[in-house]
Formats: structure tokens, C-alpha cells, sequence
């Protein structure tokens, strides 16, 4: 192994190989990426410009919207620029890179729906209590911890990622670098970096999915013993959109990294993967300006 070549190059997975498809794709991926950018800046300029948004909901709302936008930021430019360019490839100094990034802006978007679900939970069944518990100091303080722990993690993994070699293949079944695809085209044993990734990954999605779900449990049970179904539609109300975003999330992750990676399920993989990098992003600010009256209102008097 010691007397192969390093790779310095890594080829990536072709999305199309037809002149009038990729222009097609080209085109409608663009629109699609400047439409989450636009979207989740707007967010993020309302919640900071419009005093009635200075709630915990709209500043994690608006941490989430960064985090969308930046997320796609990572993917999408870069497959856009291999789509008209035709040259499906990487330095793998810019594939370890993405990769930093994707993990990073992944694991923070992981443990801040699980920040936002423990929110809504204080909203819906201490309600009298919400001032207290959800101040803005305790905010800044789940926010510091959203970002430093996904920091760490991600920081974890390209510190163990050094130990290894890459000597060919060099191509990986995707248009964007994620670890995994990396440990593939390594010939170092990969054994210490699958178990860090197991242990680390593992408490981190087992802890957020956790504390995602754990609180939604509590919120049915306070709004079953709600006995007028107007009291009950406003307490859903406060959570619709929070969670249709966590089971779109968790529902893509889970069928990119838990579902085997066959010839059968290839393309359908392709379309789950370019959803979750490019259309939840988009969906997610769309989702929230829909059901959030406050958000609405606060856009027509910024317009």
C-alpha cells in the first residue's frame, strides 16, 4: 500500500450525461438555490429588523435559516459550477472541506430542531413559566451550545481523518463529500475513524432524536386534556410547522444513511440526496412563513 500513489484527485457522481438535461437541470437548480438563499435571508432580516419577532421561537427560527442557507451554500455552487462545466471532480483538500462544512452545518441543524422542540414543549405546557425558562440569557446559551458541539464534532472528525491515505479509487457515488464516501476511497484501515464516527455520531443523533421527540410526547399529552377543540388547535398550531420540518429532516437523513446503498435504490438515493441538500433547505422558510401569522404580518409591513 506504502508504495502506491496518493490520490490528489476525486471524481464525482455525474448527475446527467444529456446536453439538454443538464442545461434543464442546470437551470432549475440555480432557481432553486437562489430561492432558499433569498427566502432564509428575508427570515433572518425580519426577525432582526421587526421588534414583535424578538421571541425565542423567531431566534431560533432565524438560526435555523442561517444554517439553511449556508448548508446549501456548501452543495449547491458547487455542483451548479460541475453541471455546466461537465467536470464531475475535486482536489480532495476542497472534498475534505465540504466535507468539515457539511458536517458541521448537519450536526448544528440536528441539535437546534431539538433546541426549538424543547421551546415549543415550555410554550405549550409551562406556559406561565415561559419568560423564565426560555430567557434570553438561557437562548444565547442553548445557541453557544448548538454551535460549539457541532463544532467539535466536525472538528473530531478531520482531526482522525489525517491518519489516512488515499490511493484510489477516487470516485465517490455523490455530488458532494461526506465522510463516509471518504473512509471508501481510503487504503488505510478505516476501523478507528468507523468507530469514532459510530460512538461520536451515535451519541450525538441518539441524544438530538431524543430530545427532538421526547418533548412532542409531553405536548400531545398537555393537549389531550385540553377539552375545547379551539384550545386544542391553537396549542398544535404552535407546533405544526416546527415538526413537519423535524419529520421531513429526520425522514431524508435516515433514508440517505440507514438505507442500503444498492444498484436498485441508486437514483432513488440521488433524489432523496439532492432533496435534503437543496429542496428542504427552500422548504423549511417556506413552511414557517405559511403557518406563522407573526411572520406574515411582519412581512406586508416590511413591503
Amino acid at each position: 500500500m506504502k508504495n502506491q500513489s496518493s490520490i490528489t484527485i476525486v471524481l464525482l457522481m455525474n448527475l446527467s450525461e444529456v446536453h439538454a438535461t443538464i442545461s434543464v437541470l442546470f437551470i432549475f437548480f440555480l432557481l432553486i438555490y437562489l430561492m432558499t438563499v433569498f427566502s432564509n435571508f428575508l427570515i433572518i432580516l425580519l426577525v432582526v429588523i421587526c421588534a414583535h419577532l424578538h421571541t425565542p421561537m423567531y431566534f431560533f427560527l432565524g438560526n435555523l435559516a442561517f444554517l439553511d442557507m449556508s448548508y446549501s451554500s456548501v452543495t449547491a455552487p458547487s455542483m451548479l459550477f460541475h453541471l455546466i462545466t461537465k467536470h464531475w471532480f475535486m482536489s480532495l483538500s476542497e472534498c475534505k472541506a465540504q466535507m468539515f462544512f457539511v458536517m458541521y452545518f448537519a450536526g448544528s441543524e440536528v441539535l437546534l430542531l431539538a433546541s426549538m422542540s424543547y421551546d415549543r414543549y415550555v410554550a405549550v405546557c409551562r406556559p406561565l413559566h415561559y419568560s423564565q425558562l426560555m430567557s434570553w440569557g438561557i437562548c444565547a446559551q442553548m445557541a453557544f451550545f448548538v454551535w460549539s458541539i457541532a463544532f467539535l464534532v466536525a472538528i473530531t472528525h478531520m482531526i482522525c481523518l489525517r491518519r489516512l491515505t488515499f490511493c484510489g479509487p477516487n470516485r465517490i457515488q455523490n455530488f458532494f463529500c461526506d465522510l463516509p464516501h471518504l473512509f471508501q476511497i481510503s487504503c488505510t484501515d478505516t476501523t478507528i475513524n468507523v468507530l469514532v464516527l459510530l460512538i461520536v455520531g451515535g451519541v450525538l443523533a441518539s441524544a438530538a432524536f431524543v430530545a427532538t421527540f421526547y418533548p412532542y410526547v409531553r405536548i400531545f399529552r398537555a393537549v389531550l386534556r385540553i377539552r375545547t377543540s379551539d384550545g386544542k388547535s391553537k396549542a398544535f398550531s404552535t407546533c405544526t410547522s416546527h415538526l413537519t420540518v423535524v419529520i421531513m429532516y429526520y425522514a431524508s437523513v435516515a433514508f440517505i444513511y440507514l438505507v442500503p446503498d444498492t444498484s436498485n435504490l441508486l437514483t432513488l438515493n440521488r433524489v432523496v440526496t439532492v432533496i435534503y441538500t437543496l429542496i428542504t433547505p427552500l422548504l423549511n422558510p417556506l413552511i414557517y412563513s405559511l403557518r406563522s401569522k407573526d411572520l406574515k404580518a411582519a412581512l406586508q409591513r416590511a413591503l
